[in-house]
């Protein structure tokens, strides 16, 4: 069982982070900023789909109303992305902002960080501060010689002391880059240096193939070691796929509970039925299903009940049929035809 970090909790809306709390998934909203109508039915996919927490970016006050329009459909936390005018930060937390992403050091003066930060305490709003290996200031980029996983963190903890001089402390943290073993260390330095929960995910991480399997490296790492308090599956594509990945590495690792454990088989030349089109029908079948089971689906009987007898239910190919087993013992043979309804009917028993 993975030993959680412990850190400070907080809460966006509805879902608390850190603090022991489980671990949300978040997307990002990547409509253009001002079309309202197709953002609102973006989040509307995304809350469907699992998403626990919702970002948009607020790049103008025209914005702030496709925020407010977003929130008003949604009942997951909405995060207001925040660059350079700290006025869009206090108009986004007016407009119903759950979580308010900033950096500190890129919004103006002093004055302007305390404003936020006033704004934010007094209505409970806390504020993830987000730093990547293009933000890192210049002087702690020379320091360090380049964006290192030292100069992400001292950034991230420049950042978090100017709102420590404003009294507030309820932070999450985030150092992405987009190189997988930069981004490990990077957290793993803030989790020793502070106890604010962290917002982990690789940055600019690629397309769906790439992004999943560079996300999957560096947040399995991270997640391994208990670190990690909110994640993001960063990718070239869908957000909802950014979402399936996320559930789906959170499951693997024994992190999250709910909803269908797949286990298939890689086949081999005795499989004598189509199991890559039968996994992935099943597998589709089963997506939305909320029964906390494991469902195996094998290649052939020489090994499928035996290897994968820890399942909650499964079934083994033959020869244009296959055969349903429970506790690694036969059920019934069943024809190729009949395999998914059969299939089901016993999942519906269980």
């Amino acid at each position: 069982m993975i030993e959680r970090r412990k850190t400070r909790q907080v809460a966006a809306g509805s879902v608390p982070i850190g603090g022991g709390a489980p671990i949300a998934v978040q997307s990002m909203l990547n409509k253009p900023a001002h079309d309202i109508e197709g953002n609102v039915e973006q989040a509307k996919t995304l809350e469907k789909a699992g998403c626990e927490i919702i970002r948009l970016s607020v790049p103008d006050k025209e914005a702030v109303k496709t925020l407010y329009a977003v929130k008003q459909s949604v009942s997951v936390p909405v995060v207001a992305d925040i660059h350079f005018d700290y006025r869009l930060a206090l108009e986004s937390v007016a407009a119903g902002a759950d979580k308010i992403r900033i950096n500190p050091g890129n919004i103006g003066s002093d004055e302007n960080v305390a404003a936020v930060a006033r704004e934010c305490k007094t209505r409970g709003i806390p504020i993830r501060i987000g730093v990547n290996s293009g933000s890192v200031e210049k002087h702690i980029l020379k320091k360090h010689g380049g964006p290192t996983p030292e100069a992400l963190v001292e950034s991230a903890l420049y950042h978090v002391s100017l709102l420590e001089k404003c009294d507030f402390y309820d932070i999450v943290l985030s150092m992405k880059s987009s190189d997988v073993v930069s981004t490990v260390r990077a957290y793993e330095l803030a989790s020793e240096r502070c106890g604010y929960p962290l917002h982990i995910g690789v940055t600019e991480a690629g397309t769906e193939r790439t992004g999943i399997i560079k996300s999957s490296a560096a947040l399995g790492a991270l997640l391994l070691e208990g670190i990690g308090d909110t994640i993001r599956i960063s990718l070239t594509a869908d957000p909802v796929n950014e979402v399936a990945a996320g559930i789906a590495l959170l499951k693997s690792l024994g992190l999250r509970k709910q909803g269908v454990n797949i286990i298939s088989c890689p086949t081999c030349g005795r499989t004598k039925i189509d199991l890559i089109k039968l996994a992935n029908e099943i597998e589709n079948r089963l997506s939305n299903l909320d029964k906390n089971i494991s469902v195996a689906v094998m290649g052939c009987v020489v090994n499928g009940p035996g290897e994968a007898s820890h399942a909650d239910i499964g079934i083994a190919g033959g020869d244009g049929c296959a055969v349903i087993f429970k506790g690694g013992k036969v059920l019934k043979k069943v024809s190729e035809d009949n395999i998914i309804e059969e299939l089901m009917a016993e999942i519906e028993k269980l």
